[in-house]
């Protein structure tokens, strides 16, 4: 019994703990953007500040995983998200840097840049996939009676 306990507590502080992590980019995007906007009295946002964030995105989906294979409940959605996020954060460095984006050389325009952006957008619906689902999984951990 006491094993058991001890397993739930486990699991449901990897999930609660892997859901701030992988809503952190995202909440940080927002906050800085509104902050921002507020200030400066124009639209300011950060599109690429997800993508800089990726380690915590990335710890904190790896602890959900870990979490999802110990209830048996999510994993493929979990693991999913998290390799379609980093297959598109790569991509995007992958055009990028070739393209001479990330240097700066090029002014940020046309097909290298849409793709790009694109592609890095595609990057944080994946992460907000992963927290959607995060929050979903321990919905599941903390049932209402």
């Amino acid at each position: 019994m006491i094993q058991t306990v001890q397993r739930n507590l486990l699991t449901r502080i990897l999930a609660v703990t892997g859901t701030i992590l992988v809503w952190t980019p995202i909440v940080f995007t927002l906050v800085t953007a509104i902050i921002g906007t507020i200030s400066d009295h124009r639209l300011r946002f950060d599109y690429l500040m997800p993508a800089e964030l990726f380690p915590l995105a990335l710890a904190g989906s790896l602890l959900l995983l870990w979490s999802a294979l110990r209830t048996h409940s999510k994993q493929k959605k979990i693991g999913g998200g998290l390799s379609a996020a980093i297959f598109f954060l790569i991509s995007g460095q992958g055009i990028a840097i070739p393209s001479g984006l990330a240097s700066g050389e090029v002014e940020p325009t046309g097909w290298p840049w849409v793709l790009a952006l694109t592609c890095i957008g595609l990057y944080s619906i994946a992460v907000i996939f992963i927290g959607i689902t995060g929050l979903s999984l321990v919905r599941e951990l903390f049932p209402r009676d």
